[in-house]
């Protein structure tokens, strides 16, 4: 079982050969200490020594003059301060807003980097952060104030963004075909203690057109994977009734996202993605500690399970040698 057919296998809800794991996608500043640990710096070669079954490749370059990313804000930093819609009031007035054109996508190096991919899992599709995009686009404060204030608006805004996603993923999975497996896409749904906003808005301004993206992406033959970091207990059996398969990255220490109650509530139901602590555990535990850890997830996640990092983006605090005990535990 090569670990193409070994995720595909787990994300469908059937036991594998082994559990599957994922390195992540370790933060720049980590790279050069593991070129400096494992002796290469061939990322791909530190991959396939670990053992990692898994390919993350984003779609498409977002080639525009201005702007990095489709929905980026010029001179914004935080969720926190204003955004450029805040102070609208009428849907009309979205009109005015330049808003980002599918046509400045291009995914000939996503199409590329997924045929070289070699016998690993292709997990790809755009990324589609519409919850924070929609949250920049009139501020944090703004877009929770407006969900009680106007919600026609907020809604409209969300139909904007989603609406590029929606199309930018139709034009990429006509191309893509069966040279990716699985829809995988984000949005931060979570606190360390609880959801960002209520069960009921979350089914008004989030459930919508989160059906419509996994319905997309079933339709084309791709397995859903979703990523939400945080305490997203309340809203999962929604997300598995909605048609995702696969949830990540598990935030081991955010309230109710531990494997123990991750299994008594939902094993059976949805593969696992993730799970091994990234804010304590892989920072100062010792590598038998480590592999102690992963065991015990395995246990109570597995064998639907593939092990990573409970954020994926491991920062150079984490050791090499934990990244190491990490994935050879994994791959017992």
């Amino acid at each position: 079982m090569d670990s193409r057919e070994r995720i595909r296998t787990i994300i469908s809800g059937r036991a594998a050969d082994r559990c599957g794991f994922w390195l992540g996608n370790p933060h720049a500043d980590s790279w050069p200490l593991y070129y400096d640990y494992f002796g290469t710096t061939d990322q791909e070669a530190i991959r396939r020594y670990l053992g990692d079954d898994f390919r993350w490749i984003p779609a498409g370059t977002y080639r525009h003059p201005t702007r990095k990313n489709p929905f980026e804000i010029p001179g914004k930093v935080a969720h926190g301060t204003a955004g450029p819609l805040a102070h609208c009031q009428e849907v009309a007035e979205l009109d005015d807003y330049d808003w980002p054109s599918v046509d400045d996508l291009d995914f000939t190096e996503t199409l590329e980097a997924l045929r070289q991919a070699g016998p690993y899992y292709r997990a790809s599709g755009m990324w589609a952060p519409f919850y924070h995009n929609v949250m920049d686009l009139f501020g944090m404060e703004t877009y929770m104030m407006n969900m009680y204030l106007n919600p026609p608006l907020v809604e409209a805004v969300t139909d904007r963004v989603c609406s590029f996603y929606y199309e930018a993923n139709e034009r990429f999975f006509a191309l893509a075909k069966d040279e990716m497996d699985g829809y995988f896409f984000g949005n931060d749904f979570g606190t360390q203690i609880d959801l960002i906003c209520s069960p009921k808005h979350f089914d008004r301004f989030v459930m919508p057109w989160f059906r419509q993206f996994t319905e997309q992406a079933h339709r084309h033959g791709y397995q859903v994977i979703l990523h939400s970091c945080g305490s997203i207990y309340k809203v999962i059996d929604r997300l598995i009734e909605a048609g995702v398969e696969c949830l990540h990255p598990l935030q081991a220490l955010a309230a109710n996202m531990d494997a123990e109650t991750l299994a008594r509530s939902f094993k059976g139901r949805i593969a696992f993605l993730g799970g091994i602590d990234t804010q304590d555990l892989l920072i100062h535990a010792s590598p038998e500690e480590v592999k102690a850890e992963v065991r015990r997830v395995k246990r109570l996640l597995g064998p639907c399970l593939i092990v990573s990092p409970s954020h994926e983006a491991i920062l150079p605090n984490v050791p090499p040698a934990n990244v190491e005990a990490m994935a050879q535990a994994a791959t017992e």
